[in-house]
């Protein structure tokens, strides 16, 4: 599920891609949060916030923060992880839901040192939610960067936030973790080794030619030239449309693409369904405290056949208190389902014995 790769010397600007990889349409909405949303875990309540910086973020189903960036240039990227574990947290433990992982981070940071200091001191636990799609128990990764160019990625794989923080780590997919990609990577024709570069839609092939691309780009001339390098070095990582590989939904196509100048503060969005780019400029947007949250609906009627094009930045609407109010609802449902795992399991594993149980 996904690449993200980071170039932080593209003639003076910080370039960031991403592909979204996944078995089904997330029906993908933008919105924009102003300074001074409150918010909180989307577990105990336990921890509260009242957001610091305005953003832009694309989401799953209205529900889930999986990509965005901030007024100060930070952004973030949500990606599959298979080897996840997040371990069972106590309740005193400081917790965030995976529906609010990467909101929390944007709300309140300007800077990756600022975000790894926070969750090394806090040593955060990540709750899983339920996962709407197929049943499945999202396991997930977390990548940030910002406008210097710094650099980290976040995994869970023994119940601890294990931080990779170096402006060096520009790439990041899948399957394995982190370590152990730096590693395979080092193989590569180019990157250190001998092997002649990949072509498979692997996570560590992807790994292997996202590195090399970004690692061989001419410096560009003009922001355009430099967002369409980095199009061309995530189109070059993207998975085709296929059928997808069961209980697998990291190893999916494509289904949208983002490229971020965290630099001059544009966010860049292109469905693989539709043939439009478009772009939001954040120092076009207010994100004045007081100010109402924002949507841009990609997925309505209306989108598909008018075909939102370049600069969408006051194209942003009022979903209105009833959208509101169910999106509320539902990440609620979410985050209680995700609480009642054990209890559904056990009920679903009762209830398969009875049915399989033959009539004398």
């Amino acid at each position: 599920m996904c690449t993200r790769v980071v170039w932080p010397d593209a003639n003076g600007s910080v370039i960031v891609g991403r592909n979204m990889d996944f078995h089904m349409d997330l029906l993908t909405n933008l919105w924009k949060f102003p300074r001074g949303v409150e918010r909180t875990d989307g577990v105990n309540g336990d921890l509260t916030w009242k957001a610091k910086y305005g953003s832009i973020v694309a989401t799953a189903f209205d529900l889930i923060a999986t990509d965005g960036m901030n007024e100060e240039g930070f952004a973030g990227h949500i990606l599959w992880l298979a080897e996840s574990d997040y371990g069972k947290p106590k309740d005193s433990d400081t917790q965030l839901s995976q529906a609010i992982w990467l909101q929390y981070y944007l709300d309140n940071f300007a800077t990756v040192a600022e975000a790894v200091e926070w969750t090394n001191s806090s040593q955060v636990k990540i709750s899983q939610l339920f996962d709407p799609t197929g049943h499945l128990v999202p396991t997930l990764h977390l990548a940030i960067n910002d406008a210097s160019g710094d650099s980290a990625i976040i995994e869970y794989t023994d119940g601890n936030a294990k931080v990779y923080h170096d402006r060096a780590y520009q790439v990041m997919t899948n399957s394995p973790t982190f370590d152990k990609q730096l590693e395979l990577v080092k193989q590569i024709d180019g990157l250190g080794g001998d092997k002649p570069l990949p072509g498979s839609t692997l996570a560590s092939d992807r790994f292997a030619r996202a590195s090399f691309y970004v690692a061989h780009q001419v410096q560009p001339k003009t922001q355009i030239d430099a967002i369409a390098a980095m199009f061309s070095i995530i189109r070059n990582a993207a998975q085709p449309f296929r059928t997808p590989e069961p209980g697998k939904p990291d190893a999916s196509q494509t289904i949208w693409q983002v490229v971020l100048d965290l630099t001059n503060k544009r966010y860049v969005f292109g469905s693989t369904t539709r043939p439009n780019l478009i772009w939001v400029d954040l120092d076009e947007v207010s994100f004045a405290e007081g100010t109402k949250t924002l949507k841009l609906e990609l997925v309505s009627r209306e989108a598909l056949e008018t075909g939102f094009a370049g600069n969408v930045s006051h194209q942003f609407r009022d979903p209105g208190e009833l959208a509101s109010s169910v999106i509320d609802t539902g990440v609620k449902a979410l985050e209680f389902v995700a609480k009642k795992q054990d209890e559904f399991a056990a009920i679903s594993k009762a209830v398969q014995s009875l049915v399989g149980k033959k009539k004398p």
